[in-house]
């Protein structure tokens, strides 16, 4: 179980040359986009990575407007865990519960996923924020996180849950954006 003091999310390389290539792109930018505005909402931190920017283009503009200020962290491996100043912050966030959700299922996000894992974090990944060229890909990348230890769970699902009550206050900020 996760709290909003105990958890963060990662958005992996959501980018202007990926995110077109993208099974379903439309639908999950959206998805990824509400998933961000609910977890700013819930003042969850959040790392945004992009991988090697230079030939893959920022982050998608409706995902940079839903994040507000922010700043990438710049990796080449594929793994965000194979980026030294990416761990840095992951690190100094203490936050063991880690939700994920990006492209693609079966690169990036299943390598971040994995070695996140291993270093003993628990793992949530938004199996309707996460997406991949082929579907086949997207699909087996889940079965493969699955197996390994990662919850999966759904973009509405996490939010609610880290609402934890009815009588939240954010509660109905948190209905407006999933309806």
């Amino acid at each position: 179980m996760y709290k909003t003091e105990d958890s963060l999310l990662i958005v992996v390389d959501c980018q202007e040359r990926m995110m077109p290539a993208i099974h379903n792109n439309t639908e999950l930018i959206e998805r990824i986009a509400t998933l961000i505005k609910g977890c700013r909402l819930l003042e969850l931190p959040i790392l945004t990575a992009q991988q090697y920017t230079k030939g893959l283009g920022d982050t998608v503009s409706d995902l940079k407007d839903a994040l507000g200020e922010f700043e990438h962290i710049e990796k080449i491996a594929f793994s965000c865990m194979g980026e030294p100043n990416f761990v840095e912050k992951l690190e100094q966030a203490q936050r063991p519960n880690i939700i994920v959700c990006g492209v693609e299922a079966h690169v990036c996000v299943q390598q971040t996923v994995l070695d996140l894992l291993q270093d003993g974090y628990n793992v949530y990944v938004i199996a309707d924020c996460i997406g991949s060229r082929k579907e086949s890909d997207r699909l087996y990348s889940e079965h493969r996180m699955r197996e390994a230890g990662a919850v999966l769970t759904t973009m509405e699902s996490v939010l609610f849950e880290l609402l934890i009550s009815a009588d939240n206050p954010k509660r109905k900020d948190i209905s407006k954006l999933v309806i």
